[in-house]
């Protein structure tokens, strides 16, 4: 039998990741401003490892959830699916506005 999950640890490791891929593509971004394009790149691929591993987080909660097992809802949970999801959105976004200084070069 599988260890219940810890919930506030789980949410937790969902703020850490989520905050540094977030970080990174805030990076990217001000890399971009100043035509560093291969450092921007870099901090978008660095953005999209950290999310994945948020993410990796939240889907084994969905699993257990999906299993039967319940999890209560707390606020630090709900914040740490919030986090995740808007620092989805800045990695999304940061791809896009770094794509259009490299089209002003």
């Amino acid at each position: 039998m599988e260890q219940p999950i810890d919930l506030t640890e789980t949410a937790f490791q969902i703020i850490l990741y989520a905050g540094n891929g977030k970080g990174s593509a805030m990076e990217a971004i001000q890399e971009a401003k100043v035509g560093n394009f291969a450092k921007a790149d870099e901090l978008v691929k660095e953005a999209g490892a950290e999310l994945t591993k948020a993410h990796e987080f939240q889907t084994k909660l969905i699993q257990k959830e999906a299993a039967g097992e319940e999890n209560p809802v707390n606020v630090l949970l709900i914040h740490s699916q919030d986090h995740l999801m808007t620092s989805m959105t800045v990695r999304d976004l940061a791809v896009e506005i770094i794509e259009i200084y490299r089209l002003k070069e």
